[in-house]
Order: structure tokens, then sequence, then C-alpha cells
């Protein structure tokens, strides 16, 4: 039986730059990054803050989603996050 919790989250990174992935833990997906033991992208870019994550009816469906939303350019990706009440500099640690 597959696991219907699985989550499209978004990443920012330390450089600034926007991080998409999926999982069905987004707190536990989030630590594995910051212990430089996720994602290559990410493990020279640490330490990142969960900005965002939505849920998908399947894994397939989260996959999919990962997809789309790593095809948006930098603008759509920010005007996104600003649509869904996230200002990404809110984020940035000085």
């Amino acid at each position: 039986m597959e696991n219907n919790n699985y989550f499209v989250y978004i990443l920012l990174c330390a450089d600034k730059t926007f991080y998409i992935g999926t999982t069905n833990d987004v707190s536990k997906r989030v630590s594995t990054h910051n212990a430089g033991k996720g994602a290559k992208y990410t493990k020279a870019r640490r330490p990142v803050q969960l900005l965002y994550y939505e849920n998908q009816h399947n894994k397939s469906d989260a996959l999919k989603r990962e997809i789309e939303l790593k095809k948006f350019s930098r603008k759509k990706k920010e005007t996104f996050l600003l649509s869904e009440g996230i200002n990404w500099r809110d984020f940035l640690i000085s």
C-alpha cells in the first residue's frame, strides 16, 4: 500500500538559491539536507531553510509537481512563493 503523505517542498539555500524536492517526511528531510546527507546540490549550500511545502495525493503526483515547480524561472518561483504569503527574503540569515 502506497503512503499517501507525500510532499513537495521548497528550501532556501545559504547561497539564496531555491531547492525543490519531494519527501514523505518534511522535517526529517530538511534535517537530512542540513546534515549534508541530502541532495548533492544542498550539501555545499547549507544551511537550508524550509520555505514551503504542499501535500500531494501520492508519490507520483508529488514527483510531477516537483518537476512543474522546477521548470519555473527564478522570478516565477518568487512570485509563486509571494502568492502563498512567503517572502523568501524574510528567511535570510544575517
